[in-house]
C-alpha cells in the first residue's frame, strides 16, 4: 500500500492550496494548486506504467506471452 499511502499524503499536502483558492479566493494559490495537479498526474501515470509492467512480467512468468524481441 505503498503507492496509495504516497498519493494520499501528496493529496494531503495540496490542501491548504485547495482552501485558500476555492474558499478565499486566493489566486496565486490557484496556479499552485494548477501546479500540484500536474504533478498529481505524472505520479499517476507513473503508477499506471509500474502496474502494466508488474501484470507484463507476472504474465511472462506464467509462460504467457513471450516477451517482445529487442529493437
Amino acid at each position: 500500500m505503498g503507492r496509495f499511502t504516497e498519493i494520499r499524503d501528496l493529496l494531503n499536502s495540496y490542501e491548504k492550496d485547495f482552501i485558500k483558492f476555492y474558499e478565499k479566493g486566493n489566486k496565486s494559490a490557484g496556479t499552485r494548486v494548477r501546479k500540484e495537479m500536474n504533478e498529481l498526474r505524472r505520479k499517476a501515470q507513473d503508477i499506471r506504467k509500474e502496474i502494466q509492467d508488474i501484470k507484463q512480467k507476472a504474465k511472462e512468468a506464467e509462460g504467457g506471452t513471450p516477451p517482445a524481441p529487442p529493437m
